[in-house]
């Protein structure tokens, strides 16, 4: 059996009326365009909800709050500068700084 997609492509070009030129046109265009979308909707706009969502919870962090980095350390904000962030972690309370884009949860604390 032969594509329809591989013929329409393949097709010699006839002396037919414009509406057959953008038929075909379309039916070459259009299933690119629905995989985009369907791309788009599965992929991409998830994503982008997810970090929107990550910036926000950073931008709200505030200092005694839990944070994990993408390394790992997990430690309490000391300090919020700019775009930076100090944790203390362990028991010697250890301080290190990381940039903001550096943190992957903050870990709010519960209030009672």
């Amino acid at each position: 059996m032969i594509n329809p997609l591989f013929s329409l492509a393949t097709a010699a070009p006839t002396t037919a009326a414009t509406g057959d030129a953008t038929t075909q046109l379309l039916g070459l265009v259009l299933p690119f365009a629905l995989m985009f979308g369907v791309m788009w909707l599965v992929l991409i706009r998830p994503q982008r909800k997810k970090e929107k969502a990550l910036k926000n919870l950073v931008n709200t962090m505030a200092v005694g709050d839990d944070a994990v980095t993408i390394g790992g350390v997990i430690g309490k904000v000391y300090n919020i500068k700019d775009d930076e962030i100090t944790l203390t972690t362990g028991p010697s309370k250890t301080q290190i700084t990381f940039k903001k884009s550096a943190i992957a949860t903050v870990i709010k604390p519960i209030s009672d």
